[in-house]
This record gives C-alpha cells, sequence and structure tokens, in this order.
C-alpha cells in the first residue's frame, strides 16, 4: 500500500472520487455545511490539500460546482463545504441528506503560501461569505499554534443573524490563543455585545507590527477597497496582502476559461493572489 505522499503524487486529479455526505449543519438562511467523507477509506484519510484551495462536488445527473474547503487539513477523514443555494446543483445538494452520495475532484488552486505564513503574525478579515474559505486558514492556524505568532481574526456580517459559524467564533472570543474581534452592520435586536460598525472600524484599536504580519482577506468586493486602504496607510508590503478571490470557475484545470482575469486564471494561479497581482490586473478586485 503506498504512503500519504506517494499516494498523493500518483492521484489523478482529473478523475472524480465517490463520497457519502455525513451530515449538514444549517447556518444562515440557504446555507448549510456539508460534512463529507470519501467512500474509499485511504482517500479519506490522506486526502491532503492547503487552507485556500477548492473542489469540484458534483450531483449525479444534475453537474458539478466548485466549492471552498471550509474544514482544515488538520482534521483529516472528512472535508466541509460551506454552500450557499443558488444554482442549479446547489438546489439538488440541498435536497440531499445523511449517507446520500456526490462525487468529488480536486484540490484545486494554490492556496494559502503556508511556509511562508508560519512564523509570522496572521491577520485574518473576512467580509459575510468570506468566513467560509479563511475558516480553513483560521483551524490550521490554531491546530498548529506553535508555528505562528499572534493570531487575530476581524469578521463583520450583516447582522448577528447572518454571521457564518456564529456560535463558533463567539466562543473564541475568551480564547488567550486568538484575538477574535467581531462586528455587524446593523443589530435591530439590540443583544449584540460586540461592535457595530463595518469591518474596517475594528482597526480602530488593533495593534500589530505590519513587517512580521500576513493579512488574508475575503468578502464582497466592496470590502476590499476599503480593507485595503486600511492596511496600505499602516505600511503592510504588498506581498503581505492575501486575498482570496472566487470566480465563475468550471472545470477546476485551466481549461475552460471561465475563471480568466487578464492572463491569470484564478483556478490554476488562485484563488490566492497577493495585493501585487491585483495592481497588475485592475480587473481583479
Amino acid at each position: 500500500m503506498p504512503d500519504h505522499q506517494n499516494y498523493a503524487e500518483c492521484r489523478n486529479a482529473y478523475q472524480p472520487h465517490p463520497a457519502r455526505i455525513i451530515r449538514t449543519l444549517p447556518q444562515i438562511s440557504d446555507h448549510r455545511l456539508f460534512q463529507i467523507r470519501f467512500e474509499e477509506e485511504q482517500m479519506a484519510r490522506n486526502f491532503d490539500y492547503r487552507p485556500g484551495q477548492f473542489v469540484m462536488l458534483s450531483v449525479v445527473g444534475t453537474g458539478e460546482a466548485p466549492f471552498s474547503i471550509s474544514s482544515s487539513p488538520t482534521r483529516p477523514g472528512n472535508i466541509e463545504l460551506c454552500v450557499r443555494r443558488i444554482g442549479h446543483v446547489t438546489n439538488a445538494l440541498f435536497k440531499l441528506g445523511a449517507n446520500a452520495r456526490v462525487s468529488v475532484r480536486g484540490p484545486y488552486g494554490n492556496g494559502f503560501p503556508m511556509e511562508k505564513l508560519e512564523k509570522n503574525n496572521l491577520l485574518l478579515v473576512a467580509g459575510g461569505l468570506g468566513m467560509a474559505p479563511l475558516r480553513s486558514l483560521l483551524w490550521y492556524a490554531l491546530d498548529n499554534r506553535s508555528k505562528f505568532k499572534d493570531v487575530t481574526l476581524m469578521y463583520g456580517g450583516r447582522n448577528p443573524d447572518e454571521m457564518l459559524f456564529k456560535y463558533e467564533l463567539l466562543n473564541l472570543i475568551d480564547r488567550a490563543d486568538v484575538n477574535c474581534l467581531l462586528t455587524v452592520d446593523r443589530d435591530p435586536s439590540g443583544r449584540w455585545k460586540a461592535c457595530i460598525g463595518p469591518v474596517t472600524e475594528l482597526f480602530t484599536d488593533l495593534e500589530i507590527d505590519s513587517t512580521q504580519t500576513y493579512v488574508a482577506i475575503c468578502g464582497p468586493d466592496v470590502m476590499f477597497k476599503f480593507v485595503l486602504k486600511k492596511l496600505l496607510e499602516r505600511n503592510f508590503s504588498k506581498d503581505r496582502i492575501l486575498m482570496s478571490l472566487e470566480r465563475n470557475m468550471q472545470c477546476g484545470v485551466g481549461k475552460c476559461g471561465h475563471c480568466m482575469i487578464g492572463y491569470k486564471y484564478t483556478c490554476l494561479d488562485g484563488p490566492i493572489f497577493t495585493y501585487w497581482d491585483a495592481i497588475n490586473l485592475p480587473e481583479m478586485i
């Protein structure tokens, strides 16, 4: 039987592998977290990926779609995908329950450069649905806490009822090994005890050394402009600003051209890009 490394090297990235839905966990409206396990036990144990990568998931008889991996490779066995019901494939997926069969191929994309991030501070800035891909990086860092310096999460949602993984993140607030800063645009209920305002409000009291910090950003396009402004004001170098960008990826292997940004393919060159990339390709953001 091949070991982990050799098995990963010989695996055909074009080949879909049968998997089962272990369970589904409701999130905010029209969002669910799907826990999935490959049917082949060796595949389940050895499936390896970087935070920031994605897979192509297919529902038999319907089609396939790309989804960022929300779980961390530090927790092997199952993978977790946070799915928004928005199209033909996701509508079919939402009709499936535990033990239903799907197919998964991948992982694809470059993911975060973990070798560079280690031994540095980490600042994760997420807005809205951007928490889904950054969750993988967050738990990777917390599960490998000794490899990183300070870890800070900034996450902003529209309101408390529209925060992904809300209770999971609220449990991080009292932990000593992570600085978890949460905010909402508004709170109609009046029960929200944390910050109210855009995610950029969380920069007000933040003290962090830009020369020893990597930043990971994911969120709506409008958020990038204001977050980048805050980071540049704090003298972050452009190669230390990493952005997770999603485009209309359909093949995952750079053949269909749907995810091209200028001369780059999101599925091959991304979905993690530096701010240098964004400057050279203005249409990226």
